[in-house]
């Protein structure tokens, strides 16, 4: 099918909000807000105000679609408290994801180091699977495409510490220096790809019992750093890459997540993952109790509760967020 919806004005867009059954009370105020914001973009936070219907496909199965109308008593105000709230929550998460990867820096540092100030550039120090050729011929093994962009990345650097060991050493950076400037992707593939003893060492610091849990929980937090800081909504969101969910009894306070299988994808499980680690980087910062307030701050109305996030209804009696 080709699309041909003709380009609208704001304000033939803001008839076609009220179209839609939106209550606007001020028309200059749902202006202002489309100008500030984008068409799409309020409408992907009215999306759980729209009038959802039943549908049976060729097999007899029912699904539940969003129809083109909202339903009555939703407000213009009802999607700007939901855009406020999804813009703290993108601040918190970068805010607890910065301490996490300026953690996860040192101790990656910390232990590859003391192997050799150079061990990342040595296929030996790492997992086989990381290090081997490729079975493609031309292709280079892992451990050299990493090394790649990790040279990019200190060619691109305007660090001053940068600049003195490429005056000074030829470039060549101890990793302890090194992981000073990688991206939390690139760490999140070095850590996977570290010796399981070695790994196991960084995950014990921050609190996590294996490194393959460890692992998939770096890869699904940098997917969350790149959604909060391209500005992508938060709320709402089945996340495609999710923190795997501890078995119960591995970590206490992590125990609930295991309650509902639909908050495994959950926005909430990413941030309950981030509260735990915070705990063992530095408690002082009391990320979670930040956190709590956050979401007793949660717009609720007629179509949103708290659980809309993947809270469970008690959350506020969970150790977790408890300062």
């Amino acid at each position: 099918m080709q699309y041909d919806k003709p380009w609208l004005t704001v304000d033939a867009q803001v008839d076609r909000l009220l179209e839609q059954n939106l209550q606007v009370d001020d028309r200059a105020r749902a202006r202002l807000v489309l100008e500030a914001i984008g068409y799409y973009r309020l409408i992907g936070y009215l999306y759980p105000y729209r009038v959802f219907e039943e549908h049976v496909d060729a097999d007899g199965e029912i699904h539940r679609r969003a129809s083109g109308v909202f339903r009555p008593g939703t407000t213009l105000a009802h999607a700007e408290e939901i855009i406020d709230f999804d813009r703290e929550l993108r601040l918190l998460f970068l805010d607890g994801l910065e301490r996490i990867e300026v953690a996860l820096r040192m101790r990656l540092g910390y232990v590859l180091g003391r192997i050799s100030a150079f061990a990342y550039e040595d296929p030996d120090n790492f997992i086989e699977s990381f290090s081997m050729p490729s079975p493609d011929p031309g292709e280079p093994s892992k451990h050299a495409q990493w090394l790649r962009g990790v040279r990019e990345r200190q060619a691109d650097s305007d660090e001053w510490f940068v600049r003195h060991f490429r005056r000074k050493y030829d470039d060549r950076m101890p990793v302890w220096a090194l992981t000073e400037i990688l991206e939390l992707g690139q760490l999140s593939v070095l850590y996977r790809a570290m010796r399981r003893e070695d790994a196991e060492e960084v995950a014990a610091a921050f609190g996590i019992p294996t490194k393959a849990m460890m692992g998939s929980w770096l890869a699904s937090l940098s997917y969350v750093r790149n959604l909060a800081a391209h500005q992508a909504r938060l709320f709402n969101r089945r996340l495609l890459y999710t923190p795997p969910r501890p078995k119960l009894g591995q970590i206490p306070v992590l125990d609930h997540l295991r309650d509902s299988d639909d908050r495994k994808f959950s926005t909430y499980n990413a941030l309950a993952v981030v509260a735990y680690l915070m705990r063992s980087i530095d408690p002082s910062v009391n990320w979670s109790a930040t956190a709590a307030e956050l979401l007793r701050r949660f717009p609720t109305s007629f179509a949103l509760t708290v659980e809309s996030l993947g809270a469970p209804a008690y959350w506020e009696q969970l150790e977790l967020w408890r300062s």
